[in-house]
């Protein structure tokens, strides 16, 4: 499943959502669907059940809310602000850690 990593910190609500990257100092933006199909990655054990909970939620076809996840997920991942369970988490090196 999702997990968001660490140093990423997410707000979310039903009207959007942004989250913030410690390591660059940077907020992304989530429009009201890409913050729903985050808050429902992170509490669902699997893509199949977070995409069948917002196929219900908001009556679009499985194959669409399917996608959407997807998308998500990926754009997450690919911007380094989370990973999935098949993803490795990302590694941090004693000599690469940042210190507050």
């Amino acid at each position: 499943m999702l997990h968001v990593r660490d140093g990423a910190h997410p707000v979310l609500t039903d009207e959007g959502g942004a989250l913030l990257d410690e390591r660059t100092g940077r907020w992304t933006y989530l429009t009201p669907t890409a913050s729903a199909v985050m808050m429902l990655l992170l509490s669902c054990t699997t893509r199949q059940e977070a995409a069948a909970r917002l196929a219900e939620r908001y009556d679009i076809p499985g194959e669409r809310a399917a996608a959407d996840i997807r998308t998500i997920a990926a754009t997450l991942t690919a911007q380094g602000l989370a990973h999935g369970s098949t993803d490795p988490a990302p590694r941090r090196r004693w000599w690469n850690a940042r210190r507050p």
